[in-house]
């Protein structure tokens, strides 16, 4: 997640945080990273989407990586819009390294799709 929070920081411009720094100005767009572990998201995941603010996030887009699953994206959204909070229908996915599978992913092709994603999505 830490390369592909990286693309996307230059991208926006905005820096990249983890999910141990809440949000606490209003935010247009929240890009919203995540990756899947034994088939789900991480329950650190699922505690930061309990505590946001939904008057504080308009919109979020997602982009995460799975060795295994297509995507924590319907996981993800649902956790969002129980917070009211509007998920856009667009998303990256790209594949996760998880021990021997997909060695290097996500990889320098990846990214550079990713770096594409986001500026697509901001103008």
């Amino acid at each position: 997640m830490k390369k592909m929070a990286a693309v996307v920081s230059e991208v926006t411009g905005v820096k990249a945080e983890t999910i141990d720094v809440s949000i606490t100005e209003d935010t247009d767009i929240l890009f919203f990273g995540s990756a899947v572990y034994m088939a789900g998201i991480d329950d650190k995941v699922k505690a930061y989407i309990a505590s946001m603010d939904c008057s504080k996030v308009k919109n979020v887009m997602c982009f995460s990586s799975a060795a295994i699953l297509s995507s924590s994206y319907g996981q993800v959204r649902g956790l969002l819009e129980k917070k009211q909070i509007t998920v856009d229908k667009r998303e990256f996915h790209c594949r996760g390294q998880f021990k021997i599978l997909h060695k290097g992913r996500p990889n320098k092709s990846d990214l550079e799709l990713l770096r594409k994603f986001t500026e697509e999505i901001i103008p």
